[in-house]
């Protein structure tokens, strides 16, 4: 194979432009050319793509978001919209297709080989962490320390009015991020949907602080418990402890990518590459388990569940106590 091409899909993540400049630049050492599609599967059904070269990557592994854009596309989840998909890639002569994005959009890939036969490789690119296969996404890392930097200064000031906040993180149904963040932010609650919400268990965290000399604390909640507002009116209804409420939002997918971000987008930039180049046929996914970098079978990755690290999330409640 020796004409691909490079699309960024579904929500945005840190780390994906680094990705990017490694597929282009690993591909062009490979004397294959590549195109980058513009605005995903939407930038692909109306041709929106644009021959790339090492220029077209230089000084972007710093910067968040997407060089090539994104954009959500109802037309691509009906089989017109594929078909049209494929006729362009074909009409260009390009042979396979690196797709960067989340499940939906590996789903897209899946779909784009399976019903109209495009080789596809997916790249896991986004900061909920929700995809079982692989031990950590793209993006996933910076979205931890923007939001372990959120708690940092909010927790200040609940020091300072002697109030406790609770702090609403993205992550969709996957609590990794509010996890992750709240353990290395010490909060005393951390609320994630695998394991729901209680709240007398919550309100009896907060009142044994209180007489155990606290003064002020942190809930880090996952956004696919329940709203902020919501839960914190739940937990000030049973106690006459303060409470604010702040939602992190959209702050999470933006910023300059980790080091971790940065080294994970290279490592499976250059292997999905690698996998796409020797292809003839099928769909894959890279990821990283362990540490190593490895390929499997699309299908069989978006089927693996995304499972709790209960080991993790018992430290959490033991060091909050």
């Amino acid at each position: 194979m020796n004409k691909i091409a490079i699309l960024t899909s579904g929500g945005d993540a840190p780390g994906m432009n680094a990705c990017i400049r490694a597929a282009v630049r690993y591909a062009i050492y490979n004397e294959m050319t590549i195109y980058g599609i513009n605005r995903g599967y939407n930038g692909l059904i109306n041709k929106e793509l644009t021959l790339m070269d090492r220029r077209s990557v230089s000084d972007i592994i710093d910067r968040g978001g997407t060089i090539l854009r994104t954009a959500r596309c109802p037309e691509f989840n009906t089989l017109d919209g594929q078909k049209k998909a494929a006729e362009v890639l074909r009409s260009f002569g390009i042979e396979g297709l690196l797709v960067l994005g989340g499940d939906g959009s590996l789903r897209g890939a899946r779909d784009l080989t399976e019903n109209f036969g495009v080789p596809t490789v997916g790249v896991p690119c986004t900061i909920d962490n929700d995809l079982g296969y692989t031990d950590f996404t793209i993006g996933f890392d910076t979205a931890v320390n923007t939001a372990l930097n959120a708690i940092n200064n909010l927790r200040d000031t609940m020091s300072s009015h002697e109030r406790v906040c609770i702090i609403e993180v993205m992550g969709r149904e996957c609590g990794d991020i509010a996890l992750m963040a709240g353990l290395g932010g010490g909060a005393e609650v951390i609320l994630i949907p695998e394991i729901g919400f209680d709240v007398d268990k919550v309100v009896g965290t907060l009142e044994r602080g209180v007489k155990g000399g606290k003064t002020s604390g942190i809930i880090v909640l996952a956004e696919g418990v329940g709203k902020a507002d919501d839960i914190g009116a739940q937990i000030k209804a049973k106690t006459k402890i303060s409470i604010r409420t702040t939602v992190l939002g959209h702050i999470q997918r933006g910023g300059s990518p980790t080091y971790a971000d940065r080294v994970l987008a290279a490592k499976l930039g250059v292997k999905a590459v690698e996998v796409l180049k020797k292809m003839k046929s099928g769909c894959k996914a890279v990821g990283i388990k362990k540490n190593a970098i490895f390929e499997a079978e699309l299908n069989g990755a978006l089927s693996e569940k995304r499972e709790l690290d209960e080991y993790v999330y018992n430290v959490a409640q033991v060091l909050s106590l």
